[in-house]
């Protein structure tokens, strides 16, 4: 809290929720007595939901209906059980007589009401603002029975407040008011217990200060009392960064301006109204939004120059508006033409909220409540219906279901790039803005998006200004392999990766080949086998991507960490709708080259990230280096490398002395291969490999194109996996004749992918010289060399682990930080 003099006044306001019950008014009392002011002033709003219940009495009188004596009966009820329950017998006697003179004038009104079938304005205000007298009026006996504060006084702010209603509201007369509260004060009052919303006006009949009244009230007892602060108590921690219902991530804002508490609050924040603030502002007194029940928060500051460094404080919506669109030559270079638009709305009391116009004069559009925009269309088009008919006007049109999305905060004057931020926030996401405003102060950048893409682009936006984490809504298909080494990785790295970098990476589904997990927020990473076990449900693959692409979250994308051809063939769906996509499965990239190009044009169209890094040499920067030689206008001639760790790891094993087929089967059980050595052995996985880096080099090949050695004699593709294994051994005397070959020129065996630019393709088993790059490698490695212009005497080679689990999920992890930086995270 700042500093202040002790001696001074301050005021305190307690909404209705903060006093809806016994337990509600014993808070209450606490914070009040654990004040070190000297000198507290507390306003009460009624008891949550009476100020509704006693407008309801006065329709039901309006309309006949007897039940309001019931209704009136029930409200005497909650408030004598109150005092029970808080005042001793005697003082809760009083009370409840005070409170029956009241049931009686409140039976007059209502029969009179009754009878004449209709309410005047003044009788609603003068039913409805019982509730603050009552509160107050309990509030002061049970605060005198805890006998911690001195110099206590109720205060009937009619008596004090004189409020006359104008074309903006009620406005206050100040000098009038400040007399009759010094007149009403005590020589030792020092615990002033005020009712909020109520007030008199000149001829000293009952009103109220309207919505919000009591907000109104804490700030006018603020300036008339001289005020060092005023402290607006409600149910949350302070003012927040966005709508949490919308924003889950939405965090406290410390400290505003009171002009960006305005911005906000005007774009439908729940901050305080602008009007309340006023007597505050004129006089700089400081406002506190605190929490009755978290009173240890410090809650927001609102004041005239607050300590701040991030330049934007809140993202707020307004919901349901509609855009008025008034378009033509004939409107460049002729004045009056917004001045006429814009009185033909006011005249028609249509409320503008935003206002664009191009610097060419050529139309201007205005955004309004969606419920006035027919009656819009109808004025302008009586309006402009001369120049509609001369074609002078093209056309006047209205398009709704659209909402305004404002950025508000003091720092972004005179920033540059806040604006390209909140585009490109907006662009990443997806969200088209349909019109755009921002005022000469720079204090509020304001844009008109489609009302289903609201949520989307609070999110997003809030994201870009590091109020809440980059959040990306992941799903991941196949916990196998590599999945579920990918899963465990994420567990160990998430929270550091949201602590240092906010970047909230959400699982939100797992799904199986059989069985998936979804979760509304996050399956816990940590529990992540828990969780699938628990709550899985039958795999679906459209359910699947529905949940996981939502309005709210902004960024969606699915790991693919299959071999599935029935997952590949979904990416273009999912691109095209703007999920980004990241895979070691290979089936996408080597398929068809016309459903390759297709995945391309998708990503393209839409915006989404396609990142396939594993699918050549696991966490080996294979194919970024690719790119990266192409892009900087490196000519590659070719590329070649032993592409498989498992035909890697039996030709370095191989040395004659054990037959062939036992090495086969050896790795098998060790895990080093598929669970069918026939896979790796066929050569297809590696010409699979082969044909994504030839169409990374522009090369539109297909994976028939390849002439494939196999390492599979013909008579062994068939049977089951047990039965090759068994009759490998027949072929253990050709290897080893070809081992023996090479060994006598001083060559070694490897199993070599290679591609020209010429287009020739070929994976194969070849003989190599024993200094060959290829022929000194660790058992599993992977080594890929790039011959190209730059790299043509001494060739670029990429050497180490290119496969297994713990890398293959490494490089798909990699590729997900990378996904995050493109979307705007800094690492």
């Amino acid at each position: 809290m700042s500093s202040r003099d002790p001696s001074s006044w301050v005021v305190h306001k307690f909404g209705g929720s903060s006093v809806a019950d016994a337990a509600c008014f014993a808070r209450v009392a606490d914070i009040i007595e654990s004040q070190s002011s000297v000198r507290v002033a507390v306003v009460l709003s009624a008891c949550r939901g009476v100020t509704d219940a006693l407008l309801q009495l006065v329709l039901r009188a309006e309309k006949q209906d007897e039940s309001w004596r019931a209704q009136l009966a029930a409200l005497r009820e909650r408030h004598a059980d109150l005092a029970v329950e808080l005042l001793p017998k005697a003082e809760a006697a009083e009370y409840a007589a005070e409170f029956d003179r009241d049931v009686v004038d409140l039976d007059g009104v209502l029969r009179t009401t009754q009878v004449m079938r209709t309410a005047g304005q003044h009788v609603r205000d003068k039913v409805s603002g019982y509730g603050e007298i009552w509160s107050t009026r309990l509030f002061w006996r049970y605060l005198k029975q805890r006998g911690q504060r001195a110099g206590l006084q109720w205060i009937d702010a009619r008596s004090c407040i004189v409020a006359e209603w104008g074309p903006l509201g009620p406005s206050i007369q100040w000098e009038t008011s400040t007399s009759r509260l010094r007149a009403l004060l005590a020589p030792d009052a020092a615990t002033l217990v005020i009712t909020g919303y109520i007030a008199s006006d000149a001829a000293g009949i009952q009103t109220t200060l309207g919505r919000n009244g009591s907000d109104f009230s804490a700030s006018i007892f603020g300036a008339l009392l001289a005020a060092s602060e005023i402290h607006i108590w409600t149910d949350v921690d302070g003012v927040l960064s966005a709508d949490p219902r919308r924003v889950p991530d939405a965090q406290i804002i410390g400290a505003l301006s009171y002009n960006e508490a305005m911005e906000l609050a005007y774009f439908g924040a729940k901050v305080i109204h602008p009007q309340t603030m006023a007597p505050a502002v004129g006089r700089d007194i400081p406002i506190w939004i605190r929490n009755t029940f978290a009173p240890q928060k410090p809650g927001t500051l609102i004041c005239a120059q607050p300590q701040s460094t991030q330049p934007v404080k809140g993202i707020t919506s307004i919901d349901d508006v509609a855009l008025v669109n008034l378009e033509g030559a004939g409107m460049i270079g002729v004045p009056g033409t917004a001045h006429r638009l814009f009185g033909a709305l006011r005249e028609e009391n249509i409320s503008v909220i935003l206002i664009s116009q191009g610097s060419s004069e050529h139309s201007i559009c205005c955004a309004i409540p969606a419920a006035q925009s027919a009656r819009a269309i109808a004025v302008l088009q009586r309006a402009f219906a001369r120049e509609l008919a001369e074609g002078q006007i093209q056309s006047v049109d209205v398009t709704g279901a659209l909402a305004i999305l404002a950025v508000v905060g003091d720092g972004m004057a005179g920033m540059p790039g806040v604006a390209g931020k909140v585009f490109n926030a907006l662009g990443t996401a997806n969200v088209n803005v349909r019109a755009i405003a921002q005022g000469a102060s720079e204090r509020n950048i304001s844009v008109v998006v489609d009302g289903s893409q609201a949520t989307r682009a609070l999110r997003a936006v809030h994201a870009g200004f590091y109020l809440s984490p980059h959040t990306l809504s992941i799903g991941v298909i196949g916990p196998g392999t590599v999945g579920k080494v990918l899963l465990d990785q994420l567990a160990s790295q998430h929270e550091r990766l949201a602590r240092q970098f906010n970047i909230d990476l959400r699982v939100r589904g797992i799904m199986s080949s059989k069985s998936m997990t979804l979760a509304e927020q996050s399956i816990p990473l940590e529990r992540w086998r828990d969780a699938i076990a628990q709550g899985a449900m039958p795999a679906d693959y459209a359910k699947f991507y529905a949940h996981l692409k939502v309005d709210h979250l902004p960024h969606t994308v699915i790991i693919d960490c299959t071999a599935s051809q029935d997952a590949a063939s979904r990416y273009h769906d999912w691109m095209a709708a703007g999920v980004h996509v990241i895979t070691p499965n290979k089936k996408a990239n080597s398929g068809p080259l016309a459903y390759y190009e297709s995945l391309k044009a998708a990503r393209r169209q839409s915006g989404a990230h396609y990142l396939y890094e594993a699918t050549v040499g696991a966490g080996l920067p294979v194919i970024q280096t690719v790119r990266d030689l192409r892009e900087t206008g490196d000519d590659i001639a070719s590329i070649e490398g032993i592409f498989s760790g498992t035909l890697a790891y039996l030709f370095n094993v191989y040395d004659g002395t054990t037959p062939y087929s036992a090495i086969v089967r050896d790795a098998q059980q060790r895990g080093y291969t598929e669970p069918d050595p026939r896979d790796d052995l066929s050569g297809t996985d590696v010409a699979r490999k082969l044909i994504i880096l030839a169409r990374e080099m522009g090369l539109k090949l297909e994976l028939g194109d390849v002439r494939v050695e196999s390492l599979v004699p013909d008579d062994l593709t068939g049977g089951t996996r047990e039965e090759f294994l068994q009759q490998l051994p027949r072929y253990d005397d050709l290897m080893a004749r070809r081992f023996n070959e090479a060994k006598a020129r001083g060559h070694v065996l490897r199993y070599v992918g290679r591609v020209t630019a010429a287009g020739e393709a070929t994976v194969r088993l070849e003989e190599l010289p024993a200094r060959h790059a290829f022929a000194n490698i660790a058992l599993t490695d992977n080594v890929v060399r790039y011959s190209t212009s730059r790299y043509c005497d001494n060739p670029l080679i990429v050497q180490g682990p290119g496969a297994g689990p713990a890398v293959t999920a490494g490089g798909v992890f990699a590729d997900l930080l990378r996904l995050a930086t493109f979307l705007g995270a800094r690492l």
